[in-house]
């Protein structure tokens, strides 16, 4: 059973973790409560089926991908290994791997938890309450097949480089529900390139 936990209905319906699962067709439960995320690390299986997260860990392709597909998709994150590896560096401590994703089809990116992590606006809810988090850094997911993926992988400019980088990562953490550590930074980072997209 897929399911997928948001702060929101409307955040649930819209995540980027549902596009490769609503192309295949796929049903996924939707969890919006606020209570859902720990129910759903606390229930592991209904009526014999494994409850799986679509937001968390690698996707089991052998259910969503033909050979065909499983192929390109090997052949793609080989053309982009580079690029992954340079992202990663200039990530840093941010995140803990960068990777080509199997899920995105329309996004340029998506954060995805670890199996045993919390989703991002749960850690948020607890933090406002006050309460200790542990600190966990998530996976940075890439799209190939979108074009400011495209575009960065061609960007020469380490500096250029970095903040398209940022960005994504950015955007990927904004669109889970969560909040920037440095919003300024990211305002910033955005004007500055699109400053340079108006010359």
């Amino acid at each position: 059973i897929y399911s997928l936990t948001s702060a929101t209905f409307a955040g649930a319906k819209n995540s980027p973790h549902l596009q490769i699962v609503r192309r295949k067709g796929i049903e996924v439960l939707l969890l919006s409560a606020r209570v859902d995320e720990w129910l759903v690390s606390h229930l592991h299986e209904y009526d014999g089926k494994q409850l799986v997260s679509v937001a968390k860990g690698e996707l089991d392709l052998d259910q969503l991908a033909d050979k065909e597909e499983k192929e390109a998709a090997k052949k793609t994150g080989d053309e982009y290994a580079d690029m992954v590896k340079r992202m990663q560096e200039a990530l840093d401590e941010r995140v803990s791997e960068v990777r080509v994703s199997q899920r995105l089809t329309e996004s340029p990116s998506c954060l995805v938890m670890g199996e045993q992590d919390m989703a991002v606006h749960m850690q948020q809810m607890l933090k406002q309450a006050g309460h200790e988090v542990p600190a966990t850094r998530p996976v940075l997911e890439i799209n190939p097949g979108h074009p400011l993926v495209s575009r960065l992988k061609d960007e020469t400019d380490d500096g250029r480089f970095a903040s398209w980088s940022n960005i994504l990562l950015d955007q990927a953490m904004l669109s889970e529900g969560g909040q920037l550590e440095d919003p300024v930074a990211f305002v910033n980072r955005l004007n500055d390139l699109l400053q340079e997209m108006t010359k």
